[in-house]
């Protein structure tokens, strides 16, 4: 693997409504951003060979609009992505770190946004960046890593669907 995108799901509806939280849709907004963050990586040629999904509905739909702009993708769905903490998305990123050259995680939060630090941290960056990271990984977000030879990540780039919007 050269590089690593790790994605929090798009904005989910508040409520769970009839279901249980991992039934929880997409809002309206959080189905635009998705589209929108596809396109912004593949127009920077971020486009994964492999993607790592949580089963949850919100996820999902994020995967689904988000894999219009990236043509053919092998889709691992795993159990485990859902909610799992750092620790956890870290083994199977591992686990999968040989079978592409790109690879995408798209789960939740905390966990995301606390291997998103981890990585931050094992790649010596800046205190701008630590700094702008500790201020939460929103939905939608997206942090793109480089991985070198030894497999040490370093921060490429992190997009908000508001960067996106601000043009």
């Amino acid at each position: 693997m050269q590089r690593l995108i790790l994605m929090r799901h798009a904005e989910a509806e508040r409520a769970p409504g009839p279901g249980s939280d991992r039934d929880r849709p997409l809002a309206a907004r959080g189905r635009d951003d998705a589209a929108a963050m596809g396109r912004a990586l593949a127009a920077r040629g971020l486009r994964p060979d492999l993607a790592l999904v949580s089963p949850a509905t919100r996820t999902r739909q994020t995967w689904d609009l988000l894999h219009d702009a990236f043509g053919d993708v092998q889709v691992r769905d795993d159990a485990a992505l859902y909610n799992g903490d750092a620790d956890v998305l870290r083994r199977l990123i591992e686990a999968a770190e040989d079978e592409a050259g790109c690879l995408m995680v798209v789960a939740h939060n905390p966990g995301i946004h606390m291997l998103a630090v981890e990585y931050l941290v094992e790649g010596a960056a800046s205190p701008a960046i630590l700094d702008r990271m500790s201020g939460g990984f929103p939905p939608g977000a997206a942090a793109i890593f480089g991985v070198d030879v030894a497999g040490r990540p370093t921060l490429e780039g992190y997009l908000q669907p508001r960067d996106l919007a601000a043009g």
